[in-house]
């Protein structure tokens, strides 16, 4: 029975699960975007976002915890000082998970999960709100008007 178990198995031992989604993680802190199945990229997903999370207090304690998870330095590394600061103003979300399609090999899901403010195409900096003019043309506040105060200012220095 299938009781109390919340998460994938992903049909693998405990340490070779917890050595791939460690491998998986470090890859996708290097990279920033990985392709894979979806059901790997869920467990992923579950896997790397509270290290993320543990990542935006550098303290030697949480580097010490993701350190032992991950078992790379340089990933543990990259983490702290490059992804952390970029995403230390969001409150969670940290992945996005696109579905691409079928693989040919054997027709597999397949997914690319990336951390989502490396994508320059979903974080480009928002546009500025334009106002609402009326179609009438007129403005509220005439370009006339400043400079008309402009040359009575003028005329009260004279």
């Amino acid at each position: 029975m299938r009781h109390g178990k919340k998460f994938n198995h992903l049909g693998r031992q405990t340490a070779h699960r917890k050595s791939m989604l460690a491998n998986m993680a470090c890859s996708l802190i290097e990279h920033k975007r990985i392709n894979t199945t979806v059901a790997k990229a869920k467990a992923l997903k579950q896997f790397v976002e509270p290290m993320i999370t543990k990542s935006k207090a550098d303290t030697t304690h949480n580097r010490r915890i993701v350190m032992s998870k991950l078992r790379q330095k340089d990933a543990v590394a990259e983490l702290f000082r490059d992804v952390a600061p970029k995403i230390g103003d969001r409150p969670g979300g940290y992945t996005r998970i696109i579905k691409l399609g079928n693989r040919l090999g054997d027709n597999a899901d397949m997914a690319m999960i990336e951390l989502v403010d490396y994508n320059e195409i979903y974080t480009t900096a928002k546009p500025e709100k334009k106002t609402r003019r009326s179609r009438r043309g007129g403005s509220k506040s005439n370009t006339p008007a400043p400079a008309a105060t402009e040359t009575t200012a003028s005329n009260e220095e004279e």
